[in-house]
Order: structure tokens, then C-alpha cells, then sequence
């Protein structure tokens, strides 16, 4: 059986000598792992960095066997922001959660392009503000995608579409200011800019309210499933974020 999809490299390990296991998040075949003979090795290690976008050609006797892969690098995100640790931080993150939250061999499209503009943002290096609400939004987006997304259309108690500040912790749902107010401190903020396409945080403490948010339905509908926890990687992120200057 063999197969040829797009695909970004989420994460690899040595297996024997010079070999590698890698999970690859592909357009067409979701996650899929596949061992890469002489991946480990000196002159083919930068081949398998987590954060590569290649192109993918795996075999395998069996769809359900481990198989084997072809890889040829079309991009190195992960060589780009090397040298960025803020921005290599976020990348890792990304991959961290891509790779924990989507089942293997699940086709997921919209999780690959929304990964893909994500790393593309990164690389682009634009200022703090943007890229850090987009990596909020595409947060929000994977769970959407996984099936859990967030409803900020009008509020769960009125119904009004005005003052949408706060999210319920158990629907998802926005709460209005006046509905929310007597219940503020057991509920969730809702960042204003998560409500607008193209919306921009206005502080660092915007971004951190939106990780808040996205990491507290993550855990609650997709890592807790299976006694887990939010990847370190991302609580790695936010730490970093935590300890910037204001915008």
C-alpha cells in the first residue's frame, strides 16, 4: 500500500541507530507515524526536525502497519525560528497540541491549513500583537475542528448579541456582561478581539485571557479524556508570553 500526501512534521524519535519514528500531521491522512531509515543520521537528521512542511511518501504492507516514509523538505519553519525563541516556543506548542489532541490516521484538512498559516505567520515575524491573536484564534480553531468549537454569537442566558464578556466554563457559550456580572468570578473573560475576523489583542494580558479560554476547553474536552494534561510545551508558551513587555 502506498500513498503520497502533504504533510508537517509534529514530532520524531531515534528508533535504533541511525532511524527515526516520526508523526507527520498530513492533509489527506490526518496524523499518521512512519519510521524513516537513516533519519537520525548526521547528514539526514535536519530532515526530520519537528516543524518541517514536506512532501510525504509512505508504504506499508497493511494501511494498520507502522509502514515507512519518504520525506522531501519543501519548507523548514523549524530552521527559520531557530535563532527566535518566542516565536520557536509557539511553533512547539502548536505541534505539541496538534499532536496530542487529533486521533492518527483522521483526516483532518482544516487542522493541516490552519497549521500551516500558522507556521507561515510565525515565520513572517510580524510584531506581537498579530501574531500572537492569530496563534489565540488558531487555537480556538482546532477545537472547532476537533468537533468543540466555542459559540460567541449571543449570550446563553438573553440571547443578546451586545456585551458579550464573559464564556460559560461548561457550554462554551458567551454570556453578556449583565447576565454574567453576578457570576464573574466563576465563569471565563471573553477577550474582545477573539469575536472579530481580524481582531487584534490590545494587551498582553488580552492574549493570556484568549489562552486561558482556549486551554480550559482543550483540557476539558480533549486531553482530560484520557487522564492528560495540556501538553508542557504550551504552559512552556505562556510563561514566555507572561514575562514579555506590554505591546
Amino acid at each position: 500500500m502506498e500513498w503520497q500526501d502533504q504533510g508537517i512534521i509534529l514530532s520524531s524519535r531515534r528508533h535504533g541507530e541511525t532511524s527515526a519514528v516520526v508523526s507527520v500531521l498530513t492533509r489527506e491522512n490526518g496524523v499518521h507515524s512512519g519510521l524513516v531509515r537513516g533519519g537520525w543520521g548526521r547528514r539526514t537528521r535536519h530532515v526530520v526536525e519537528p516543524g518541517n512542511r514536506v512532501h510525504a511518501r509512505w508504504r506499508g504492507r497493511l494501511a494498520e502497519h507502522l509502514g515507512s516514509y519518504t520525506l522531501e523538505v519543501e519548507r523548514s519553519f523549524s530552521a527559520t525560528l531557530m535563532d527566535e525563541p518566542m516565536y520557536l516556543s509557539a511553533m512547539t506548542s502548536a505541534l505539541a497540541l496538534s499532536v496530542g489532541s487529533m486521533a492518527e490516521r483522521e483526516a483532518h484538512p482544516q487542522a493541516f491549513d490552519g497549521l500551516s498559516a500558522l507556521l507561515g505567520i510565525l515565520e513572517s515575524k510580524i510584531s506581537s500583537p498579530e501574531w500572537q491573536s492569530a496563534y489565540v484564534k488558531w487555537e480556538m480553531g482546532l477545537l472547532g475542528e476537533l468537533g468543540y468549537g466555542l459559540d460567541f454569537s449571543e449570550c446563553a442566558a438573553t440571547g443578546t448579541t451586545e456585551n458579550l464578556v464573559y464564556v460559560s466554563p461548561k457550554s462554551g457559550r458567551a454570556v453578556s456582561k449583565a447576565a454574567g456580572e453576578p457570576y464573574k468570578n466563576a465563569i471565563l473573560p471573553l477577550p474582545e478581539f477573539v469575536k472579530v475576523s481580524g481582531g487584534v489583542a490590545s494587551s498582553v494580558d488580552d492574549i493570556i485571557s484568549g489562552l486561558r479560554l482556549s486551554g480550559h476547553f482543550l483540557e476539558r474536552h480533549v486531553f482530560n479524556m484520557g487522564g492528560r494534561h495540556l501538553p508542557q510545551a504550551r504552559g512552556r508558551f505562556i510563561a514566555r508570553i507572561s514575562r514579555q513587555n506590554p505591546f
